[in-house]
């Protein structure tokens, strides 16, 4: 049937217009080719704040339960799991988009007081609220001289 097409997917004829090439660019750009690597990472934003810095982290269709938060050796790192529940196993697909797995990704926080991290989850967006190190200034004196 694709030998039916005027153009070649392939790009081995010569050069038409491929309604299609928009639709597999977006898919190698989302999917990361043809694997799911790009899909073990989420996306974040950080922001400094003046006295804090702000991480807000893409991890839309999870449940606050699923995701994990831990802090060890000035890293903190972020994961989540989605799980294919019994119910979807029995279905029988004719196609299959949706990932189900971990993400994780793990944060430099040696600047950070990890006792004052504070996190929230809405709407897909978890958001941490990481106030930063107070710097300790050593004391000045001035000494006598003798």
């Amino acid at each position: 049937m694709f030998e039916l097409i005027p153009f070649d997917r392939r790009g081995s004829r010569v050069s038409v217009y491929d309604p299609f090439r928009m639709f597999d660019e977006m898919e190698r750009n989302f999917f990361g080719g043809n694997n799911h690597a790009a899909m073990t990472a989420f996306r974040t934003d950080v922001t400094d704040t003046g006295d804090a810095f702000v991480l807000d982290a893409e991890l839309p269709g999870f449940k606050k339960e699923d995701i994990k938060i831990d802090v060890e050796n000035d890293c903190l790192t972020i994961s989540a799991e989605r799980k294919l529940d019994e119910e979807e196993k029995q279905k029988n697909f004719i196609k299959r988009e949706r990932f189900y797995g971990s993400y994780s990704r793990s944060f430099d926080v040696s600047g950070v007081n990890v006792d004052g991290i504070e996190a929230e989850y809405t709407d897909g967006i978890l958001k941490l609220t990481m106030p930063k190190k107070v710097e300790t200034v050593p004391a000045s004196r001035r000494l006598e001289i003798k």
